[in-house]
């Protein structure tokens, strides 16, 4: 916007940004991945392999696409038919002059084609291949050459030609008119990601341009839990509809007056559970007047959305924009709803159809360019982040795709970490812990007690310089292979039954090497962040992790956090925050830390671990506790601060009797899980399940502002939910917490039938974080055999 407040206005999405001009403008951040991913300098010209000239991730492709990042589709268009040439004359080396070529394709449009003489222009060695496109009957070599060839054929009256020969060479004719269609299809693709991508950016500097007036006015937020991962990673998520559905706490965005929210379910939600909602929502109202009686009906402030492409295609493991992009009708309604108001939109794990979807509905999308996103979610592009921050992370190593490599930085790692017990292996590209496996491989390692002696006896600066590392760096290399084979524990043990199995798609994938804390007290952590259109960092929420089902897996968190001083928590937060901004990320995002007392010190350490630049569930669920409690999460100072229920009310009131109190507040707490799992659940209805535990004492008060509320998926399998247990008391929340888990699996569970369930793993791991058992603790009205069975365990 201009000093006088002009605002700019929002591009269509036919508004492609095409002038040299105003490219030149807008710098892209996906020009920054710069060296991170082993680019050969841009000093000189990148040279093409023509059988690898259009595969997106070989080097020299990704050194000429960031300089020309503009002009792509022209570069991609001159070269597949480039490559269709040389392949139909079986050319067996051709070298691509990059500069060259980008110099070519700035005058060229996506349909033009290249001529012969132009494609020979960009050669390094033109003439050998001159020579071979123009030496007699090469034409019919290659595989699209000799097609061609057979038809010519076909085409002269030759004697002896029978109905078989002609069938095949229709048949030929016919696979000829297909592959033109196909490739006419691929240009159009291109052509439409370009537009996505230049309308993104273009976007993007509108909603930064006026981002200071659009947060403070009525607006509209389309919330869009997707999980845009890759094909291979969304085909190993199981029910990957509802793991995209546990964020519905997105909804209370509408805590904000201004704002109203249009929420996309990818799933069908009964007029059951809607209501649920809409009362769910409009309990805000009561909680601030303490009287049921001023529920609120908020059904005009939020929309929950269902595309109807949902069930077309079962077996595609589509994300939801990629549903939503292939739903005319909601898109069409989506249209109508948005006209004439500000709006934008808020995803989940960036895909390249986001952008397609945004484009479609003329919106901004608050959040990073999907090929950014991908490469600094993965656990080596994390690592990448936080070195150039310079946070404290764990010893390891990362980019490992060899055998070699994987062992050779083990071995290094092991000998210059000695204390460490535990080494963690993370793939790439997996989410959640699945990718995680873990080996103890000091107790493994048979020549440890000599490497102790042979460091003891040198002392720790003769050690570092000794001849005796190299030997043991030996010693280390050939235990290592049996070791790793024989007692690594993969996290998914369904997917990943052995380490062989592991360790192919570690080195497809590529994966990171990182050292577990050699502590007895270990704690991690989420944090959860935005960047602003505008660049301002902010930290959002923060909580300390629980581990139902194991000390490498996420299950819940217990918020604000407590296990780190919140001074030192934002300063490493901030330094990672313009980490990510310097490379082109926006919107939210989450990073996990570690922390742990060290064994000698004494002190505490925090190492930043894992990074996710998306909308996280933690996230999902403190908007859901802010709204409830009508208070304010401060993560500068890791407290919650809401007003004060009736009780506590009175109280200071009497205490400040003839002097004016202050705003009556009190720090409260919450522990909260999205991944709550019973089979037996689907054996009661949502209706009986919530009148059962209101009869049990299990629910929210309205006039306190603390409780127990339900967060709801669906109502088709219902194995699944989500809880959130408010208090003031960390420990008190813990243990009804817990307890309610209890009393809800007793009211559900046959005596001879308990069920598949997560249940019984989180009540085990908040026994662990009191530090005591069921029986002095959690005061269970009667002790169950599954209950004994997880004291014994």
């Amino acid at each position: 916007s201009s000093s006088k407040g002009n605002i700019a206005p929002l591009p269509s999405s036919n508004s492609v940004v095409s002038t040299r001009k105003s490219k030149a403008e807008w710098r892209y951040p996906a020009q920054q991945l710069e060296s991170e991913v082993h680019i050969p300098p841009q000093t000189q010209d990148p040279c093409l392999d023509w059988d690898n000239a259009v595969h997106q991730k070989a080097p020299g492709v990704l050194a000429l696409q960031h300089p020309h990042h503009s002009s792509w589709g022209s570069i991609v268009g001159f070269l597949e038919p480039t490559e269709k040439l040389l392949k139909d004359h079986s050319v067996p080396l051709a070298t691509i002059n990059g500069q060259k070529l980008a110099q070519i394709t700035s005058h060229l449009d996506f349909k033009e084609n290249p001529t012969k003489s132009g494609i020979l222009s960009v050669m390094k060695n033109h003439s050998a291949v001159e020579k071979i496109l123009n030496r007699a009957g090469q034409g019919c070599r290659g595989s699209a050459g000799a097609a061609a060839g057979t038809q010519r054929r076909c085409q002269s009256p030759v004697a002896g030609w029978g109905q078989q020969q002609q069938r095949a060479a229709g048949v030929i004719s016919t696979s000829w008119r297909s592959w033109n269609h196909l490739a006419r299809l691929r240009s159009a693709l291109r052509e439409a990601r370009h537009r996505h991508l230049e309308n993104f950016y273009s976007r993007a500097k509108h909603l930064a341009a006026n981002w200071n007036r659009i947060r403070t006015s009525r607006r509209t937020i389309i919330h869009i839990p997707s999980l845009g991962y890759s094909q291979h990673i969304r085909e190993h998520i199981p029910d990957l509809a509802l793991q995209q559905n546990l964020q519905m706490g997105r909804l209370c965005d509408i805590l904000d007056a201004n704002v109203d929210v249009i929420y996309i379910c990818p799933l069908a939600l009964s007029e059951e559970l809607l209501q649920y909602y809409n009362k769910l929502l409009g309990l805000q109202a009561a909680v601030r007047s303490g009287s049921p009686e001023d529920m609120a009906d908020l059904q005009d402030r939020f929309k929950i959305l269902t595309p109807e492409a949902i069930n077309s295609f079962p077996g595609h493991h589509m994300c939801l924009a990629t549903v939503l992009k292939y739903s005319p009708r909601t898109l069409q309604r989506l249209q109508v709803l948005l006209q004439g108001r500000d709006a934008y939109m808020v995803g989940g794990v960036p895909h390249l159809d986001d952008l397609a979807v945004a484009d479609q509905l003329q919106v901004p999308l608050l959040g990073s360019e999907p090929a950014v996103a991908q490469l600094y979610s993965t656990k080596s592009g994390s690592k990448r982040i936080f070195a150039s921050a310079g946070v404290p992370t764990p010893p390891g190593e990362w980019d490992i795709h060899s055998t070699e490599q994987l062992l050779r930085a083990l071995s290094q790692l092991i000998l210059d970490n000695l204390e460490v017990q535990r080494w963690l292996f993370k793939v790439d590209d997996e989410r959640g812990g699945d990718g995680t496996a873990f080996c103890d491989v000091i107790s493994h390692l048979e020549c440890y007690p000599w490497l102790q002696r042979e460091r003891q006896g040198h002392g720790p600066e003769a050690w570092s310089e000794s001849q005796a590392r190299e030997l043991a760096l030996v010693k280390i290399s050939q235990e290592l292979p049996g070791l790793l084979a024989q007692h690594v524990q993969p996290v998914n043990e369904k997917r990943f039954p052995t380490w062989e199995k592991f360790l192919q798609t570690f080195l497809t994938q590529g994966g990171v090497i990182e050292a577990f804390p050699s502590s007895g007290s270990v704690t991690n952590l989420t944090v959860d962040l935005l960047i602003e259109p505008t660049g301002e960092v902010t930290l959002l929420s923060s909580g300390d992790q629980l581990h139902a089902e194991g000390p490498l897996r996420s299950s819940g968190t217990t918020i604000p956090q407590r296990s780190v001083d919140p001074e030192v928590l934002k300063a490493l937060c901030l330094k990672i925050g313009e980490a990510c901004k310097s490379r082109g990320v926006l919107g939210y995002f989450s990073v996990d830390f570690v922390a742990f007392t060290h064994p000698q010190t004494r002190e505490q350490q925090v190492w930043a671990t894992d990074l996710d630049l998306c909308y996280s569930d933690q996230l999902a669920l403190s908007q859901l506790l802010v709204y409830l409690t009508d208070g304010n999460l401060d993560c500068g100072s890791s407290i919650l601060q809401a007003p004060l229920g009736a009780k506590e009310s009175k109280s200071q009131g009497v205490q400040h009797e003839g002097t004016k109190p202050p705003a009556p507040s009190s720090p409260w707490c919450a522990v909260a899980s999205s991944q709550l799992r019973h089979s037996s659940l689907s054996g009661i209805s949502y209706n009986l399940l919530l009148h059962m535990c209101k009869a049990r004492g299990i629910g929210f008060d309205l006039q306190e502002k603390q409780g127990t509320v339900f967060l709801l998926y669906e109502d088709q399998k219902r194995h699944s939910l989500g809880m959130i247990t408010i208090g003031e008391d960390l420990q008190g929340v813990l243990l009804t917490f817990a307890r309610n888990l209890f009393i809800i699996h007793q009211e559900i569970s046959a005596p001879n039938m308990q069920g598949e369930t997560n249940f019984k793993m989180a009540i085990r791991d908040i026994e662990a974080i009191l530090g005591a058992t069921a029986e002095n603790k959690l005061r269970l009205e009667e002790e169950q055999p599954w209950e004994a069975d997880a004291l014994k365990e």
